[in-house]
């Protein structure tokens, strides 16, 4: 699944593709070739980024399902536990 871009975005990492040749390899490029660079990029390069992004999420939501009771359990029956006098163990008889 290869990402898209908007034209603001494609304009903004070409730009920065071509800053990058620039200061770094004293290369010039144009509008164009950084274009084709982050095209190859984008097919050859992202994937291996996209796909370690879908493994980690994949650890992550198999980490909090296995341990989906201990993170969502809700302990019934807690009235009396929270009562003041709860376990005096005090049992009434009806009507009185």
């Amino acid at each position: 699944m290869e990402p898209s871009f908007s034209k603001e975005q494609k304009a903004e990492i070409v730009s920065s593709i071509r800053r990058y040749f620039a200061e770094n390899l004293e290369r010039d490029l144009s509008e164009m070739e950084a274009g084709f660079l982050l095209e190859y990029f984008m097919s050859e390069i992202a994937p291996f980024a996209y796909n370690r992004g879908v493994e980690d999420a994949q650890k992550y939501f198999i980490g909090v399902t296995e341990d989906l009771p201990g993170t969502c359990f809700v302990e019934p029956l807690t009235h009396w536990k929270t009562q003041k006098g709860a376990g005096r163990g005090v049992s009434r008889k009806p009507g009185r």
